[in-house]
This record gives C-alpha cells, sequence and structure tokens, in this order.
C-alpha cells in the first residue's frame, strides 16, 4: 500500500522555469501595484488593464516548461499516492504529468465568469488571451480563474483535508508567508514526515520536526531521491 506524499509548492518552483514571481526584486510587482491588478476594485476600477496583465502573464505561463522539480514530483507517482496542492496559478505541475493539483489560487489558463457565480464553472481558454467580449453561460464577461487579494480562497478546506491524511509533506518554493495557505502545514497529522525546500529555508520559522533543504526546487531533487 502506497503512502500518501503531499507536495505544497510555491512561486519558487515555478521560478526556475522561467515565470517571475511576485514578490522578488525584479517581480511582477516592479511594474504593477496590488491594488491595480489583483484585487476585485482593480477589476471593477479598470477590467481592461487587469485583463491586459493576466493575458501577459498567461502567455508566460504557455511559454514555459516544467522543470526537472515538476518532472521528479510526478515520477514520484510510481511510489507514492502524489497530491499537489501548489499556490501557483500556472499549469506546470500538470503538463510534467501530475495527475492529482489542487490549485489554491486557481489556474490562469481557465476562465470564470465575473458575476455572483464565479466558481461555479470554469472555461478553458484558448491560446493566451481572454477578451473583453468573452462571456460566460451566465452573460457576464469572463475573468481570469484566480483568486485575488482580498477574495475567499475556495478550496482551502479541501487542501487542509489533504494534509490531515499525509505521510510525507513536501513544502517547495513558498516562504510560507501568504496566509491563509501558509496555515495548512499545521494540519498534518502526528507522525508525518514534513521536508521544507528552499534556499532560505534556514530563515522560514517552522517547527523543529521539518527537515530543511537549503537548495532551490531542482537542486534539491538529487537530495530527495536519496531521502525517499
Amino acid at each position: 500500500m502506497k503512502n500518501n506524499l503531499v507536495i505544497l509548492s510555491g512561486a519558487g518552483i515555478s521560478a526556475e522555469s522561467g515565470i517571475k514571481t511576485f514578490r522578488d526584486a525584479d517581480g511582477l510587482w516592479e511594474n504593477y501595484s496590488i491594488e491595480e491588478v489583483a484585487t476585485p476594485q482593480a477589476w471593477k476600477n479598470n477590467p481592461d488593464l487587469v485583463q491586459k496583465f493576466y493575458n501577459e502573464r498567461r502567455l508566460n505561463v504557455i511559454s514555459a516548461k516544467p522543470n526537472d522539480a515538476h518532472h521528479y514530483f510526478s515520477q514520484l507517482q510510481d511510489l507514492f499516492n502524489v497530491q499537489v496542492i501548489t499556490q501557483n496559478i500556472d499549469d506546470l505541475h500538470e503538463r510534467a504529468g501530475n495527475t492529482h493539483v489542487l490549485h489554491l489560487h486557481g489556474n490562469i489558463r481557465y476562465a470564470k465568469s465575473s458575476g455572483p457565480d464565479k466558481e461555479k464553472k470554469y472555461y478553458l481558454i484558448e491560446g493566451h488571451e481572454l477578451k473583453m467580449t468573452d462571456l460566460c453561460d451566465d452573460g457576464y464577461i469572463l475573468r481570469p480563474h484566480v483568486v485575488w487579494f482580498g477574495e475567499e480562497v475556495p478550496l482551502l478546506s479541501t487542501a487542509a483535508e489533504i494534509i490531515e491524511k499525509a505521510d510525507i509533506l513536501i513544502v517547495v518554493g513558498t516562504s510560507l508567508s501568504v496566509y491563509p495557505a501558509a496555515g495548512l502545514i499545521h494540519y498534518t497529522k502526528p507522525g508525518c514526515r514534513k521536508i521544507l525546500i528552499d534556499p532560505k529555508s534556514d530563515l522560514i520559522p517552522v517547527e523543529s520536526q521539518f527537515q530543511k533543504i537549503n537548495k532551490s526546487a531542482v537542486e534539491a531533487v538529487e537530495e530527495l531521491k536519496r531521502i525517499l
């Protein structure tokens, strides 16, 4: 019987595939503020700018390729029941072959209604561009399938239930500074083996049970092979 392996991934793993993060010095916020492009109010005030911003991000995602860490986590499905919980809005885990991926903050390859039933149905976007004339079934303009700042995280409780069943938890590419997602690490059961992968893992305040690997996701693959 396979053990349950849960991977909680963040922006760091995608950065190694060339997808810019929001918080790094050369990240996305360099040219945009959160208030301009990543809040419900931004959509209300200037939906054209928001749509343009995410169209650019979508093109970046489509152009990027899964890296060695994405592929390694996919290969682990032969040994474990692997569930990926990602804070990233790209689809690199899926394109690497992971079959069970939960997107806490949405998936930029999809759109959803800008109306009150925005979590009811998701629409695959052909290509990278979502237009202001694209409408959902209920007649509202389609917006990116992304959880903006100030919005609830619909799948948070589902993610917590998954982590409660983990025999091994790997946290990779996240500084665990974004809540409520960061709080998920506290849902592990007693005896769960916990591994934290980040070049600055020594600076991340987590409980002593975490085994820290001070490397990027790709750099940590060989060490993970020895550990697992």
